[in-house]
């Protein structure tokens, strides 16, 4: 396709019909204006077509990991295992912390595998664009691949440390005061359980990616915020049996991060505290819905700022 600009008898077309012909040409053969935002239609296929990028990206982040470490990817089972070994230890056989509960350690088991693939994620995506600065200066594709790819690793690695917190709960049965745990078909509900937490967790990453790319401080507010969502989401605990303030209570039980906590304990902890509730699967499954829509929405709008403020 010729880029000669077009004559109107002897004279050259104007300097705006010349840029308007070099833009049409431009976007024919598949070229965009740098700096400038897409539509959201159109960033939304751009994405998408970029599905396999994210893949690959995803996966050598999780393999470059722990690569350097003597027991390599061993420690993406190693990491969670450990922390939940010594939040039992703390709050299940230290402080006691069961309030009602037939099996504490389950229960605490459950909530530090979950919310560290949360608070991790939450970390990742903040991390995702000023980590990659020089790749989201050099090349052209839509930014949404950072943040989708950081929590996408974290999955990847989530998978096989999932098989050891059920081993966990299987043992569990053997400690002293607690209830043995039966393995069910209700199990299977971890599945979605993840996929939900999954799905919240990519959202929190995107608002997370643009509030850190903005303002490059709130980075280091990140650890204070995901230590009290922590101990406000009965990680290691039933809130509700430390609050009596029945407005409150419930505020805490249906705010999104006790949600997907919920969820995953009644897949697999078989509490009768916990039992499972169609509609606490709802609010969760809207909560993951809300939190993608509004997180990829927020992360959009700033798309073509990253790597230039």
């Amino acid at each position: 396709m010729s880029l000669t600009p077009a004559r109107t008898g002897d004279a050259f077309a104007t300097d705006a019909e010349v840029l308007a012909e070099s833009a049409r040409a431009a976007r024919e053969l598949g070229l965009h204006q740098m700096g400038v935002r897409p539509t959201l239609r159109t960033y939304i296929v751009e994405t998408w077509r970029r599905r396999q990028f994210v893949h690959s990206l995803a996966i050598s982040k999780a393999y470059a990991e722990n690569q350097n470490n003597y027991l390599g990817q061993l420690w993406a089972v190693l990491n969670p295992a450990l922390n939940a070994i010594v939040y039992v230890i703390i709050f299940g056989f230290i402080l006691k912390a069961d309030r009602g509960l037939e099996n504490t350690v389950a229960f605490i088991v459950v909530g530090t595998f979950i919310y560290r693939f949360f608070s991790d994620s939450v970390t990742a995506g903040a991390k995702s664009i000023t980590g990659n600065l020089n790749l989201v200066r050099s090349l052209h594709f839509p930014r949404a691949v950072l943040p989708l790819s950081a929590v996408l690793s974290l999955l990847a690695s989530l998978l096989p440390a999932l098989a050891v917190m059920l081993a966990f709960i299987v043992a569990s049965g053997y400690f002293p005061n607690s209830e043995p745990v039966p393995i069910t078909a209700r199990w299977l509900l971890l599945v979605p359980a993840v996929g939900v937490t999954y799905v919240f967790s990519t959202g929190i990453a995107f608002m997370t990616a643009r509030a850190v790319a903005n303002v490059p401080d709130l980075m280091n507010t990140i650890p204070f915020i995901t230590r009290m969502l922590m101990y406000a989401s009965g990680v290691l605990f039933p809130i509700g049996h430390y609050v009596s303030n029945p407005v409150l209570t419930g505020i805490l039980d249906y705010q999104p991060v006790a949600v997907v906590l919920n969820l995953a304990r009644q897949a697999v902890t078989d509490e009768p505290n916990i039992p499972l509730d169609p509609v606490m699967w709802a609010v969760g499954a809207g909560w993951a819905i809300l939190a993608l829509v509004i997180g990829f929405v927020v992360f959009w709008r700033a798309e073509a700022r990253y790597g230039r403020e």
